[in-house]
Parts: structure tokens; sequence; C-alpha cells
């Protein structure tokens, strides 16, 4: 077979080669096409490229336009054209497959960063790879690298050949150091010191070793912004003809100190000689131009005339004018140093939605997250309960992210999709956990908890227990959603038998059985009152005597049968309010929530009490990216009788009492080692006379003596704060599932109604270890400071906390380490 070259392609795209041929030869009219060559394209694919079929005349331009066809395909690194009779044979080298792609010595950029950036260059795995695009993807990244100060940087890009035209793509960063800035300099300003001026600025010199929050490596974005930030300090101070006349970046000879120069023209001030609004703003110019900042007179300030502008916009956006334009139009006059500014509305046209989409929930139904909308389909679009509803789908504890867009209708100028893109966390867990204290030693617990359960946004919860003070078991049932107004019902069952003297609390044990509802109603997006009614029915047996529980055991003591069991019931409704403006449902950064409650026995229970609690949170974001955050908290708790029964003064029962010590108050604590301690009288705290009868013995011969374990209070203060901090090695996405802080816990409990005035005149028992010598304070102020570590992993929730206990009085140091794992599902 005689093959006559025809063209031989290349050099169009890549690295092709033409041959002259014949001139007799250059054209000729087709009668069949053979493509050689072909490995992974198949030969229909292949044909599809060509714009030459079987019957067309073959000339040198429409040879030009099939090599250009072939090339543009991005299958081929190479193609010849060539004649074989009147057969138009096109040979082809196809472009290897990209097997694997590594990343090395990159420290800056993330993988995902990296990946992202091929992607978008068509560089993946699978698919063939463009050499071409890999010099530009070099440049790009040594670009990106030269941005942010690293001058030395170099990134290289390997193929490695492998069998069946496939290749390894690997890209070799060598990162460097990144220049230091050595000093930045600003020029010709006269009425602000560079101290003042730097004092906004990222980018910072020379700083002391302790401020680690201080950027130091010369980024050119980071610069970008400083320079805005120059600008605005003098905008905002009146100076409308402020500018930047130039700026130089400088480097030393070995790549690793920065130089900066800004040289500026401050100007002078201006004063707002006029406001005028003009344009369409639907009828609301009486009330805008109330409450514009802009005022004729002061300053001109361009912080304020942007928050003007979006004011405005903001303001319109509620009534459905989603996109309007706000333009503020300065007239300037040299003369008088003065400025008019005109504020120019086009609302634009009234928006409405068509249709509200979720993406990402794949557990969570559609229903769940609609309940939780503010936005209704068929209204107008407003900016307010978009962000409304943004902060209620976020503050769910099972949703990690929520964002949202609008989306236009083509074809529609008045009508946009929204689409809220969230992305779940684990709502449900099957948890162990384990504990250890100096005195309490090893613990246990497990439990199921489901805060979605089946995607329905219900929760439900089955808790078992048997750590050493407590065995119990506890059903819990909420549905959030009980009516479309948000109504919540639910309810809960439960038992326990509790030893107190394993749970450092004075001794006697209890039985409780327990059996409650409630109902929620939403007041606002914020706030909600919840309505509750407890049937407990509990029993006490193997009861310590001392001398706080003597009133609440009186009344209900047999006087056969001193030691026999106590059995009472009690109704206990209640009433409560919280209201929270958190960023998230867990792990928040920012916002605050409160919580108080009021619980009463009704009149017919066999106690009569009431307690009150209060509970509150407030987070204070310390960097832009929330990353750092500042947490106090603060828990007070009071509690009475009310009334009498039988004759009996009512008073708090002591198994309501409030105590503190532990993981949930304060840590560094062992549970209930904090508060009042059990006190009792010994023998000598009473005589008999010839006849019987049972008289006082002289204080100087009692032997009063108190438990080494708490009793605890009627009243409570606790109280902490916490410094959120980045968790060392672990990326800014982990910032959701783990957090770590440093906190400060303290606190208090104390026994309002005893009176422990008149105890101060008994000795002190001598078996007793040290003396009390002041018996007013036997609640002893604490304090602890420790480290935590939180997970949400894919294994389970996780907590490690390592505390260190101070007491103020009292040496008795403790650390206590606590470590939880569970399941998540």
């Amino acid at each position: 077979m005689k093959l006559k070259q025809l063209v031989a392609a290349g050099a169009i795209l890549s690295s092709a080669s033409f041959a002259n041929a014949a001139a007799q030869d250059s054209e000729f009219v087709v009668e069949d096409i053979r493509v050689e060559g072909l490995q992974r394209v198949a030969l229909g694919a292949a044909l599809t490229y060509l714009p030459v079929q079987v019957g067309d005349e073959l000339n040198t331009f429409r040879v030009t336009q099939l090599i250009r066809s072939l090339y543009s395909s991005t299958h081929f690194e190479n193609v010849e054209i060539l004649r074989d009779g009147n057969t138009l044979v096109v040979r082809v080298a196809e472009r290897p497959t990209i097997s694997n792609i590594i990343f090395e010595g990159n420290d800056d950029i993330k993988d995902e960063q990296l990946q992202e950036s091929l992607d978008g260059n068509g560089v993946r795995i699978g698919e063939p790879l463009d050499k071409t695009v890999l010099t530009s993807i070099e440049n790009g990244l040594k670009d990106f690298f030269y941005s942010i100060g690293k001058y030395n940087a170099d990134v290289t890009a390997i193929i490695t050949p492998l069998p069946r035209n496939r290749v390894d793509l690997k890209l070799l960063f060598e990162e460097g150091d990144a220049a230091e800035i050595e000093q930045i300099n600003i020029v010709g300003n006269e009425l602000f010191s560079d101290e003042e001026l730097m004092e906004a600025f990222e980018l910072q010199y020379d700083t002391p070793w302790w401020d680690f929050l201080s950027e130091t490596r010369y980024q050119q974005q980071t610069l970008q912004g400083d320079m805005e930030t120059l600008r605005n300090h003098y905008l905002n101070r009146g100076y409308l003809r402020f500018n930047v006349d130039s700026t130089q970046v400088s480097m030393t000879p070995e790549k690793s100190g920065i130089y900066i120069a800004m040289n500026v023209t401050e100007g002078e001030q201006y004063t707002i000689s006029e406001v005028e609004l003009v344009g369409d703003v639907l009828g609301h110019e009486e009330y805008i131009e109330r409450v514009l900042p802009l005022t004729e007179g002061e300053l001109y300030n361009q912080a304020e005339v942007t928050y003007t502008e979006e004011f405005i916009s903001k303001y319109l956006g509620r009534f459905g004018y989603a996109y309007p334009t706000v333009t503020t139009v300065p007239e300037i006059n040299d003369e008088d140093k003065t400025v008019k500014l005109t504020l120019s509305v086009d609302p634009g046209k009234r928006i409405y939605v068509n249709r509200i989409k979720f993406n990402g929930n794949v557990v969570t139904a559609d229903s769940v997250l609609r309940q939780n909308v503010s936005q209704m389909e068929g209204t107008w679009l407003s900016n307010n309960l978009l962000e409304s509803s943004k902060n209620q789908l976020s503050r769910l504890t099972y949703m990690e992210e929520v964002e949202f867009e609008t989306i236009r209708i083509p074809g529609s100028e008045d009508k946009v999709d929204v689409n809220f893109n969230v992305k779940e966390q684990p709502s449900g867990s099957f948890n162990a956990g384990i504990g250890y204290g100096d005195r309490t030693k090893l613990s246990l617990q497990a439990g199921i908890q489901q805060d979605n359960f089946l995607g329905t946004g219900k929760r439900v919860g089955l808790n078992l227990s048997t750590v050493s003070y407590q065995r119990s078991a506890q059903i819990t049932y909420n549905d959030p959603y009980f009516t479309i107004d948000g109504i919540s019902l639910g309810g809960s069952l439960g038992y326990s038998e509790f030893d107190g003297s394993d749970f450092n609390v004075i001794q006697y044990n209890s039985k409780r059985w327990s059996i409650g509802a409630n109902i929620g109603y939403p007041i606002n997006e914020f706030n909600r009152i919840n309505f509750g009614l407890t049937y407990s029915n509990v029993e006490l047996f193997n009861r310590g005597y001392y001398e706080q529980t003597e009133q609440f055991y009186n009344q209900f003591t047999n006087g056969e049968d001193p030691d026999a069991a106590i059995k009472y019931d009690s109704y206990l409704a209640s009433v409560s309010w919280s209201r929270s403006t958190l960023n998230r449902g867990l792990f928040p950064t920012a916002g605050s929530s409160q919580r108080a409650s009021v619980s009463i026995t009704t009149p017919n229970s066999d106690v009569n009490y009431f307690k009150t609690v209060f509970d509150g949170k407030w987070y204070f974001p310390l960097s832009r990216n929330q990353r750092w955050s500042f947490l106090t908290r603060v828990r007070l708790g009071y509690g009475n009788g009310y009334g009498d029964i039988n004759g009996n003064e009512q008073i708090l029962p002591f198994t309501e009492n409030f105590t503190a010590g532990g993981s949930d108050s304060l840590r560094g604590f062992e549970n209930n080692t904090v508060g009042p301690r059990g006190v009792f009288l010994g023998n000598s705290g009473s005589i008999s006379g010839p006849d019987g009868e049972v008289f006082p013995a002289d204080p100087a011969d009692a032997a009063l003596s108190w438990s080494t374990r708490s009793l605890g209070g009627n009243a409570m203060v606790l109280g902490g704060v916490e410094l959120i901090v980045p968790t060392p090695f672990v990326d800014e996405e982990m910032d959701n599932s783990v957090r770590t802080s440093l906190f400060v816990d303290v606190g208090n409990v104390w026994d309002t109604e005893f009176d422990y005035d008149y105890y101060s005149q008994f000795n002190v028992a001598s078996t007793q270890r040290g003396e009390l010598l002041d018996y007013s304070d036997w609640s002893l102020y604490r304090s602890s400071a420790g480290v935590s570590v939180q997970w949400i992993s894919p294994m389970g929730p996780m907590v490690f906390s390592f505390s260190k206990a101070i007491q103020e009085r009292d040496g008795d140091d403790a650390r206590f380490f606590t470590f939880n794992i569970g399941q998540t599902f």
C-alpha cells in the first residue's frame, strides 16, 4: 500500500509538524475515512470531531479545519493527516489519561484547594492530560506564593508514564519561608501619626513575642485591605480628597524581608452642605429621612454613607424589592470645602419567591426544615426573613452549616427560587461514659439519644445508668413541631434508685417514680415559653440524721417506728422562658442564650415548695473568623417551702437541694463536694432528769460534728469564663466538630434557712478532722481552672477535660479527669 503524505499536522495547538504535499495531490474527493491510533476514544466519537465526510472535497483549508477540530476535542496530543489513494487517513496519538494526582510539600495550600484549582482547568483523575495547561498552573501557583511573600517558592509538575497510556501527575512544592515585614512607612501624613494609622492594620512588624494574633508575613491581598483601611480612616473623618498616591514594596537581597512604603495626600476636611433623596422609595421618604445618619453641617463620613446605602437597600428588601440600586452622588465644592450628597434610589421590581428548596439534607425531611423557615413561597422575598430562617436552621443541633442563595428564574424578572444548602451532623448517639475522680474513682454510664428521630426533628431518648451512686432509667420524648404554629409537646417517664453516700452527699437512700408532660409556645424567633406538670412518688430510707434534715423528717416520721421509710407524693407545676440568639446549636461562637424557670408544687402535694433557676451564656467573638471566642456564663438558683401542712411549716426538701461540683457545674471537683455539710450533735447534746424528762445539755459538754459530704442548699451561684481557642493541629474546617477551651469555674451553694449561729455554742468533736473556726461559713467558695476538649467524631461524642480545683480555705486540691465516648448515628 502506497501512502502519499498530504499534510503532517502539528504546531497548530501543540507540537505538530507540517510536510509539504505536491500541489497536484492537495485536493481530492474523499471516498473513505480511516482513523488510526485510537486506544481509549471510540471510533464513533472520533468521527464526530471530523468536519469532513465521505464525498467532500478535501483541500488545504479543510485540512486546517480538521486539525483544529481534533485538537479542540482535548483528546489528542498529536495529529497527522495522510492520503491513501482517495482514502483520508487520520493518524492520532491520544493524550495520556491521568491515573493519579499527588501533592507533595504544600503547607500553605490545602490539597482540597489545589484539586479545586485543577478541576477548574480540566485536570482530574480519569481525564486526558493537556501538558500545555500545566505550565499555566505552575505559573499561577508561583504567583500565589509570591502574593503571600514566599518569593523563593517553586512549583514543578512531574509526569511519570505508566502502561496503557496512563500517567501519574505529581505537583512538587518548595515553598520556603515567607518574607517577614521589616518596616511599614507612611509618607506624607501630618495629621495622624504612623502608629495611629497603622493601629487597625492587619499587617504588622516588630511585634512583641506574646502577640501571636498579629500577622507579620507579607500578603498582597492583606496589603490591599490595609490600604482600604487607611483610606477609610481619612474618609470617615471628612478628608474627602484623601488619596494613596503610590505604594512601593521592596525586598531584601536574600528575599527574606519586605519594606513597604505608602505615599499619601491627606487633603482637607469637608462638611455636608445638603442631603437629597431622589428616586422611588415606595412612599417611605418620611421614615427614611428621619433615620438617616447623614446630617447637614456635619463632617463627611464614608462609613455613614455606606451604612445609609445598605440601610435603604435592606429596608426596601423587607417589602420584596430584593435588588434595589442605591447610589450616592457627591457634588464637591472645593472653595468652601463642602459636599452635597444625592441619594439616588431605584427599587427595581418587587421579587416573589417561586420555590424554596433544600440541598444536603440526607436524613432530615424537608418538612422539618420548612418548619424553621420564616420565608414563605409565593410571598415577597424578604432579606430579613431569609436571615431569620438561616439562624433558626443553624440553631438545630443536627445542623452543622446552613447557607442560602437566591436564583433568578430565566424568563421571569420578578421571581426567584431560594436554595438552602445545609450540612447535617450526627443527631443521635449511643454513648458510654467513663469518669475518674480522686475520691469517686471509676464511674460508668450509658444511654441512647436521638435529636432527629427518623428525620422528623423529634427528640427521643432512653437513658440507663448504673453508676456507683445511682441506678436509673428514663424515657423522654419531645415533638417540637406538634402543630404547624410551632407548639411543642413532650413527656418523660423515669425511675431511679439513689445512694447519697456514694454521691458525695449526706447518707440517705431513695427510690423515685416520675411521669411528666410539657407543652411549649413560641413567642417569636428567639423567645419561647414552656409549661409542664410532673408527678413524683418518692421513698426515703436508710436515713442519716442531721440537724438540717430533722425538720423535714419530723413531719413524716412514724412515732412507733421512727426508722420506717418515708413516702410522699408531689405534683410539680412549672413555667419557663427561654431565649436564644446563638449562631449554632452545637459549638456556638456568637450570640447568647438565657433560660429562667419557676417550679412549684400544687397545694394538694405532700410537700409544698418552689424553686427558681436562671441560666445564661454569652459568647463574644474575638476574631473575624470566630475561631477565638470568649464565653461567660452564670447559673443562679433559689428554693424554699411555702405554707404549712398539718401544722408543719414547709421547707425545701433536702432531696431538692442545689448541689455543685462535677463536669456540668464546677469542673475539677467531684459531684456535689461544694456546699454546706451535714451537721449533727453527739449524745451529750441532752441529759435525762430523774423522772425521764429530757433537758438540753450544757453547750460546753455537747459534741458537734459534721459530715465530710455535702448536704446542698437552697441557694446557688455558679459562673465561669472560657476562652475558646483553635484546636492545635486541627484544620479550620473541623471547628464545628472539635472545640478546645481554657476555663475558670467559680461557685458556691448556701443554706439560707439553717441557723448556723446557734450551733457555734457547741464544742467541736475531737474525733473530727480539723476544726471549723467560722460556723457561719461552712459553705466554702470554690473555683477551678483547666482545659477542655470536646469532639463530635464519626465514632461519637467525646469529651476530654483536665481541671485543677482551687479552694480558698482548706488545702484539699483536686484534679479531675473525664472521658466520654459513644457511637453516633
